[in-house]
């Protein structure tokens, strides 16, 4: 039995996971669980990255106490966009900014007076987000940030942890690619967008494959932690990217979906795709495994939903996520409908009151009680994913006969049979533990232990149930399907 551990950090929460692999099925077992909430200082939303490394030793320590000191290797994924930056002697200067942070504000409309939207999309193929690298840099250069400054390296949260590890720095190719800093073509840090925009080269490092051995614990850290120096992989470090390589598709053609508190629904494709429709419908081109290209759809997935129950809950009224989705179940259907994407539902709080209001000013009829908040959170959901999936064909070119749900979101029964109906195509969901397994199968793959990605895909399907949904009521579906596009275009 190989044992591997996958660090897996999320918007919200991260987790150590204990991967077990005796060659020919990988099962998981959670090993410690921890917050990972930002924290306001200042008017400024920052990350507690010193907290998520103790935590990651912490996930360590509890691996080795429960008897499994024989580590084979450890990967880790987080999120995409955010930064650390470390001075001339490595040291880190100050605490990552949160991407939901407003510094951002006004950077990308000012950005493209120096370089056209249509001409950074031509190079990068990224769809453009506020929260994007390029912005919280340029943010940072148009406001003379001496931290910005004094910085020698910049690294990818995943990065960041794998060098408090390791002590190297290089940034792995998946989640550099979510920057909008890359050529897509060549793989390569797009040095003359930067210079146009005037962010530093030099903060920039060595671009490394997802799936690359990049180096082991170093003594001191393995000392601590009372373990060997364990090797340390950089598997598809992008969260997205680790869930992508779970998907157990067994069809030629398929679209994914990776739904957590962000929704990314797209294609696997072996080369960028940047067209005129891409751009108008800001899909984006992001990096995969074996440098493949994530051809996806950037959606607020279930954010709105999570902050309604935070809010819900810090008043006093906390009932379950089961309890609430079985009351939405019982509400009446396609009463009110929003856009998940629209501005106003980025930042956090009075979540449930930013969906009324939304539906208050487009003049429908206003979600009263929590289920009602709830059924209208998950069809709207649901009709965004087709709306999404109708732009991905037309991107592509081709039809998407079946649609692979993967990550946390997929425990959301009432959404995964929303989905189907909204699209009326079939609905597969599984493994719910998507992320943990892309990234130990990335680890496997790097070891040598699974030969290829389609051999390790073989190995997912055989190794976690799947369940599938057929479409329901699909006329009742179509027909709200035009409501919605009415009220949300």
């Amino acid at each position: 039995m190989l044992n591997l551990l996958a660090f897996d950090y999320g918007a919200s929460s991260g987790r150590a996971m204990l991967g077990k692999f005796d060659g020919d099925r990988l099962s998981l077992s959670e090993m410690h669980r921890f917050a990972n909430e930002p924290v306001m200082v200042g008017g400024s939303l920052f990350w507690d990255v010193l907290r998520l490394f103790h935590e990651m030793k912490q996930g360590v320590l509890k691996t080795a106490a429960g008897g499994y000191k024989d580590i084979a290797s450890i990967g880790i994924d987080t999120w995409g966009v955010d930064f650390g930056l470390l001075d001339s002697t490595g040291g880190l200067i100050g605490n990552p900014f949160h991407y939901r942070d407003s510094r951002t504000e006004g950077m990308m409309e000012e950005a493209c007076r120096f370089v056209p939207g249509q001409e950074i999309y031509k190079k990068t193929g990224v769809a453009f987000q506020v929260f994007n690298t390029l912005y919280q840099l340029f943010s940072m250069k148009t406001n003379n940030s001496p931290l910005l400054e004094k910085a020698s390296t910049m690294l990818y949260m995943p990065d960041l942890l794998r060098y408090f590890l390791t002590g190297e720095k290089n940034c792995e190719y998946t989640i550099a690619s979510t920057s909008q800093m890359l050529d897509a073509h060549t793989r390569s840090w797009a040095s003359d967008l930067l210079g146009k925009l005037g962010i530093p080269l030099n903060i920039l490092t060595e671009i490394i494959d997802a799936g690359t051995i990049a180096g082991k614990l170093t003594s001191a850290v393995a000392g601590e932690l009372g373990i060997g120096q364990v090797p340390v992989v950089a598997v598809a470090e992008h969260d997205t990217g680790s869930a992508v390589v779970s998907v157990p598709a067994a069809e030629g053609k398929y679209a994914y979906l990776s739904s957590g508190t962000w929704s990314l629904l797209g294609v696997e494709s072996a080369v960028p795709v940047i067209n005129d429709a891409a751009f108008q419908l800001n899909y984006t081109n992001e990096g995969g495994y074996n440098k493949t290209t994530r051809l996806l759809k950037n959606i607020m997935g279930l954010w709105i939903y999570q902050e309604c129950k935070r809010t819900w809950d810090k008043s006093g009224e906390i009932i379950s996520f089961d309890e609430l989705e079985q009351g939405a179940s019982g509400s009446e259907a396609f009463t009110a409908f929003i856009n998940p994407d629209d501005s106003s539902f980025f930042s956090p709080g009075k979540m449930p009151l930013k969906v009324q209001e939304y539906c208050r000013k487009t003049g429908q009829k206003v979600p009263e009680t929590k289920p009602q908040i709830v059924r209208c959170i998950m069809e709207s959901l649901a009709m965004t994913y087709r709306k999404s999936l109708e732009g991905l064909e037309k991107v592509v070119g081709y039809t998407l006969p079946v649609l692979h749900i993967v990550g946390g979101g997929c425990k959301n029964t009432m959404l995964s049979q929303f989905t189907a109906n909204a699209i009326a195509k079939p609905v597969i969901t599984g493994p719910v533990e998507a992320t943990a397994t892309g990234n130990l199968m990335a680890q496997l793959l790097a070891l040598g232990e699974v030969k290829s990605l389609k051999e390790g895909r073989l190995i997912i399907r055989n190794s976690f149930q799947s369940v599938e949904y057929e479409p329901e009521n699909t006329a009742a579906w179509d027909a709200a399907y035009e409501s919605f596009l009415s009220i949300t275009s």
